[in-house]
């Protein structure tokens, strides 16, 4: 483990994330027992270490994290756009990673690669320093009672934890449709010193929205219910 390792917090007691059922459908179930030994992991059974991505597909490319892939729509459009990235995909929820599973298997996706547990976890213990080209951060649980706050993914201690992760010139990117939570993400990302505000310049330092990024169903529901839904893009340096 290097000294920068050594500096990153160790534990986080608050997770961001709660444990839903895993009740599958026939094709989804399907998927998992024909595809997750191959394409899957989870976290916990993870060996010491680094993951070696390059063994595991089979090449070495940009690498792009992406935490909390829910029902994997999102994912598998961007990874089947970019087939000259690594797209990793890590999420807790089963039946989400099964059907990300099944729409790898329709689309003919081969550059993705699923992990299952606490993405805390996997960048503490298993992503290499510098090793990420990007982050990718959609929609997470906006906790929105006050006194669940706390439990928002986007603290300092983990976003200390993500830019070091981060190769130089790599990017952290944010989205969310919660006011109050954008300007906690925008006050947490703006205190890292390594981390440059991609958008500086723009009203209130807010990315315009990437054409590339699909609309998923949080947006949608988001419009619908007349919140503004703000991106954030952050650069190493």
């Amino acid at each position: 483990m290097s000294a920068s390792d050594q500096q990153v917090p160790q534990r986080r007691t608050v997770v961001s994330y709660v444990r839903r059922g895993e009740r599958m459908t026939a094709g989804q179930q399907r998927a998992w027992d024909r595809y997750w030994a191959e394409f899957g992991r989870d976290i916990s059974e993870l060996p010491e270490g680094s993951l070696d991505t390059t063994g595991w597909f089979g090449r070495s490319a940009p690498l792009v994290l992406e935490i909390g892939s829910g029902m994997g729509e999102t994912t598998a459009e961007l990874a089947a756009a970019r087939p000259d990235l690594d797209h990793l995909a890590v999420e807790v929820y089963k039946p989400g990673l099964a059907q990300l599973l099944l729409r790898a298997e329709k689309m003919g996706i081969d550059n993705l690669r699923l992990l299952r547990g606490d993405a805390t976890v996997l960048l503490r213990e298993h992503v290499a320093s510098g090793s990420l080209a990007e982050v990718r951060i959609f929609f997470p649980d906006p906790w929105p009672k006050k006194r669940h706050h706390k439990r928002r993914l986007i603290q300092p201690e983990f976003v200390e934890l993500v830019a070091s992760r981060l190769r130089e010139g790599g990017v952290l990117h944010l989205a969310t449709d919660w006011q109050d939570y954008a300007e906690q993400m925008m006050e947490v990302c703006t205190a890292r010193p390594e981390l440059r505000n991609s958008y500086a310049d723009h009203p209130g330092g807010w990315a315009p929205r990437p054409e590339w990024r699909p609309v998923t169903k949080f947006e949608e529901r988001a419009h619908s219910e007349g919140r503004a839904v703000h991106d954030l893009i952050f650069e190493r340096h």
